[in-house]
Formats: structure tokens, sequence, C-alpha cells
């Protein structure tokens, strides 16, 4: 890696800095930024989304994704863990330490929509930001691609009923606006770009001259990821600011949940022997939190300025260190997982 993949933790922290420095320096530009929506999705942020997950896209073949499904071992750990695991963990822990741990310190009607804000985000897996999580692991595109493309499938259907039980709503709505909106601003539009630039490649210079494409983009890539982090935090700086003691108890359970959560997926996956570029890209989806549609749903049932949303944006402003984290982990531990064999390696580069 060069110097700036080499320090990108540092980087990280300063667009952290950065963002809530200019978030209040002017309120008024973000502002304007998080208004640029359609369907609660910010357009903005889905820009720079794409910057980070387009060379992904790029190493992406169609043809390939029928190989996913002689190597079940990979999506049934993402789904077991997104679905019959996550949810329910996230559900516990919240209610552990806003009943319990914090009692006392929260009013009760808070610390209750607290609860429900966090259990919005446990069962809200991860869309987009999985892509960027699987490239700088060096995640297999196809299998990944495969692995969010059932997830979401999957999401259409359980999300309202698996929510609805843990929180006690018979009538919850789920936003399909924003579900769909997500979906295809997130990897359709991406994937078709991807796919119809690698097919114009190969055409004028094969296999190299996507390499060379991809290469030359990877900064891009990092700088859109850097970006990212600036207006996240900037959009909620001043909710930093004025509630830091609230933001640092929904904190703390949210960051148990993601590293424990993770630990369960990549320890399965190391015990099932799945090859390393399958292993963290199936870890990094079920630690991933699919945010947008998390706030949509707590803004809706609960309003604006609850509770809910507040832990919902929480969520919102750990992904990206906590994921980055667990990249780096994966990254020095891919001796723990077998290699892929010589000749699948190189079709999936």
């Amino acid at each position: 890696m060069g110097v700036f993949e080499r320090f990108l933790t540092v980087w990280v922290a300063a667009a952290i800095l950065a963002g809530v420095g200019l978030g209040l320096a002017a309120p008024g530009v973000f502002e304007a930024v998080a208004d640029l929506e359609v369907a609660r999705v910010n357009l903005v942020v889905a820009v720079l989304i794409w910057l980070m997950i387009y060379p992904m896209m790029l190493k992406v073949e169609p043809n390939c994704l029928a190989d996913v499904g002689r190597k079940p071992k990979g999506l049934v750990l993402t789904l077991t863990v997104n679905w019959l695991i996550k949810p329910f963990t996230m559900a516990a822990l919240a209610i552990v330490f806003f009943r319990y741990v914090y009692a006392g310190l929260v009013p009760t009607a808070d610390a209750e929509e607290y609860i429900a804000g966090m259990i919005l985000l446990g069962v809200a897996p991860c869309t987009a930001m999985v892509f960027v999580w699987s490239q700088l692991t060096n995640g297999n595109p196809n299998y990944t691609l495969a692995q969010v493309s059932i997830n979401d499938l999957i999401l259409v259907f359980a999300f309202a009923p698996i929510a609805g039980l843990l929180l006690g709503v018979t009538d919850l709505t789920v936003p399909w606006g924003t579900l769909v909106m997500s979906v295809v601003v997130f990897v359709v539009i991406p994937l078709t770009a991807g796919l119809l630039t690698r097919s114009s490649l190969l055409r004028r210079g094969g296999n190299d001259a996507v390499e060379r494409f991809a290469t030359r983009w990877k900064p891009t890539s990092i700088i859109g990821l850097l970006l990212t982090v600036v207006l996240l935090f900037g959009f909620q700086a001043e909710t930093i600011v004025d509630e830091p003691a609230r933001v640092a108890m929904i904190a703390v359970p949210l960051l148990i949940q993601s590293y424990g959560i993770f630990a369960i997926a990549y320890g399965a996956a190391r015990m099932l022997r799945l090859q390393f570029d399958v292993a963290a890209p199936a870890a990094m989806i079920s630690t991933s939190n699919f945010f947008e549609l998390a706030v949509a749903v707590a803004i809706s049932l609960y309003g604006l300025g609850s509770g809910a949303a507040l832990a919902t944006v929480v969520g919102v402003l750990i992904e990206v260190p906590v994921m980055l984290s667990l990249v780096a982990f994966a990254n020095r531990t891919n001796d723990w997982f077998p290699e892929p064999p010589a000749v699948e390696a190189a079709t999936t580069k």
C-alpha cells in the first residue's frame, strides 16, 4: 500500500474533526446539502458512494455469478447472522443498557425511544457501504454482489415483520420509496456503469486495461470515503456538541453490537473454512447497517426530534470508523483463511 492507504485511519480522524468543525462553522451549507435527497436518500452522499464502489463494480463478471450457488456457505452465513442473530442481539443489548445499566440516568420515555432506534438499526443490514468494505479487503466482487442482492430481496419481506415484532408495533409501514431508491441508487446504477465500462475496456485492451483503469480510480475511491465522513459528521455536528453524553451512551451498546456481530460472523467463517475473499465481505455485511432505511423509519414512527431518530443517527456516526477498524483487522488476519485456487483468483481480479 502507498503512504495514503497506510495512514487511512489518520485521514479518517482528520475528516471527522473537519466534518464537526465545518458543520458548526457553516451549518447552513450542510443543511442545504442534507436537503438534496429523494425518498430520504441523499444525492450527494450517493455520488460519493458511487466513487467508492465503482472500482469493485468494474470487476464484476455476470457470467461468474452462477458459481456462487455452488459455494453457498458464505451466503448461508450472511443470511443467518443478518436475520436470525443480529436483530435479536441488538434488541437485547438496547434493553440491557437502557433499562438496567443506564437506569436512573435517562428518562424512561427517552430510553424507550433509544431502544426503538437501535432495534431499527439491527433489523436493517447494509446495502451500499458493504461494497466499500469488500473492496478494501479485496473481497470477491461477484460473491459480494450476490450477498447484497439476496439480502436486499429478503429485506423486502423480513424487515417489517421482525421490526414490528421487536418494537411491539403492529402497523409498521416500510418506506418503500427509500428501500427501492436505495437499491437502484447504490446497486443498480453503479453496477450498470461498471459493467458497461468493463465491457468497453475488455474490447480495447483486455483484463490488463480493466486493472489499469481500476488502479487509477483507487485514489478517487478513498477521497470519496473521506468526503463522505466529512458530510456525515457535518450533518450531525450540532447534535454531537449539544448532546455528547447521550451520543456516548447510545454508542456504547452499538459498539458492542458491531464488534460482537463481526466476531460471530468472522469466527464462523473461519470455522467453515471459507476463502478470505468471501469471509471478509460476509462478516462486513453482517456488521454494517442500512442506516438510510433505519433513519427513515425512525423519523416516520417517532418524529424527527425523537430519541429513536437520534439513536439511528449515532449508528451513522460510528459506522465508518468502526468498519475501517474491522477492515484493518481482517486484512491483518487474512492468513486465517484458505487462499482461493489460482485459476479462480485470476478470474476475480
